[in-house]
């Protein structure tokens, strides 16, 4: 399929679900909806996924996706936030504009981000700063996620800083300001930007062209985007299509109003009374995730079952990951591979022996290299934008 004709194969899939909930305020906080509906129809280039819209296009990864630590092109999760998204990109024509405080203006091609620049890649998780909002109590508006708005990936492109360098930064360029070529359905509708301090960017940050050695997904962000590994997918603006450097900060909707989380030490509020003032998402938190067994199997007594799953963080670095049977008595390490760098997938196994018929529920809990660990389900704070879930992955499975 030509990329071009991309949405003329499309398909209309389920509509989004935004919560709502009258749900105590003092309800705790469960694990994420799991076991949802894989669509009946696959989008050009994905097998078929969990669907929450088609306009604009929402995607989940199920649950066995989780059970390798490279995530396919095309199992891998879709986030868009605006509904008008070209229907054709023609590479003879696309470029990426770098203008502003800049010494030079230029306007850069995909040839020349391929024959100019030195190539770097680097293996990275990406997740939506959402993901698993499904748990969150009382419910939050925004996308219901499961635990499946993410994924890892092997990502190939330039640096930032090596395009900036090109264009020449004036002494006074302080901000940094990306967007794509998705647009509001309504001209009045804020557009999505993102703004970069200038000291934020780090030698990693790179505009990507390539995922898991072939040309970037249509629906993943064609024909390039931004790639910060360690930070929440918000900030990866996908279509890249303008660079635009500036010496003071631009007051923008999804800077001053979305992916914001309370700006105290737990990061937390109530739902009485939201919590003033507010700090944008950045980097991420530790998080695991079993994907094998899923929610509802059934195993047999006395068999050989290996639990294998995921676990990551900020690209602090994965200490261990602890599997717990007995509802979080007690705990036992599982095995680690790391293999692809810090910013990566650790993957994790755990062998064990089920020897009574009955439920059974695995726990996992990782455990970064600062002591940071995952909280109990129940033990999760509350903010208004569901952001940020990392409670303790369970999945019960029926011995027979």
């Amino acid at each position: 399929m030509k990329r071009r004709d991309f949405f003329k194969t499309s398909f209309v899939a389920s509509a989004a679900i935004l919560g709502s909930s009258s749900l105590s305020a003092k309800e705790l906080q469960s694990p994420p909806i799991d076991n949802r509906k894989i669509g009946d129809v696959a989008f050009p280039e994905k097998r078929p996924l969990i669907t929450y819209s088609d306009r604009p296009p929402l995607l989940e990864s199920p649950r066995e996706t989780f059970a390798k630590g490279i995530t396919q092109n095309d199992e891998f999760f879709v986030r868009w936030h605006l509904p008008e998204i070209p229907t054709q990109i023609d590479l003879n024509s696309y470029t990426i504009s770098i203008n502003g405080l800049v010494k030079k203006e230029i306007n850069i091609t995909i040839d020349q981000l391929k024959n100019d620049f030195e190539q770097v890649e680097i293996t990275a998780v990406l997740q939506c700063g959402g993901n698993s909002r499904s748990a969150f109590h009382p419910t939050v508006g925004g996308i219901q996620w499961g635990s499946g708005a993410m994924g890892c990936a092997k990502w190939k492109g330039v640096r930032l800083m090596d395009v900036l360098k090109k264009a020449g930064l004036h002494k006074d360029a302080h901000w940094i300001g990306f967007n794509g070529k998705d647009k509001p359905a309504y001209y009045e509708a804020p557009k999505f930007i993102r703004e970069l301090s200038l000291e934020e960017i780090e030698d990693n940050f790179i505009l990507a062209y390539e995922m898991n050695g072939e040309d970037l997904p249509y629906l993943n962000g064609y024909p390039v985007r931004l790639v910060m590994p360690g930070y929440y997918s918000d900030s990866w603006m996908k279509m890249l299509s303008n660079i635009t450097v500036t010496n003071k900060y631009k007051s923008y909707f999804y800077m001053d109003h979305g992916y914001r989380i309370p700006d105290n030490d737990t990061e937390s509020e109530t739902p009485e009374k939201h919590y003033k003032p507010t700090k944008p998402i950045t980097t991420m938190n530790v998080k695991s995730l079993i994907g094998y067994p899923q929610n509802g199997s059934k195993l047999n007594l006395n068999s050989h079952v290996v639990v294998r799953g995921v676990a990551f963080d900020d690209g602090t670095g994965i200490k261990s990951v602890s599997i717990s049977t007995d509802n979080g008595k007690t705990w036992q390490e599982a095995q680690l591979k790391q293999e692809n760098g810090r910013y990566a997938y650790t993957e994790f196994r755990f062998t064990y022996k089920p020897t009574q018929k009955g439920k059974l529920t695995f726990m996992a809990k990782a455990t970064n290299v600062l002591g940071e660990e995952q909280p109990f389900a129940k033990d999760v704070l509350w903010n208004h934008g569901g952001y940020k879930y990392n409670g303790i992955d369970e999945v019960t499975v029926e011995v027979i």
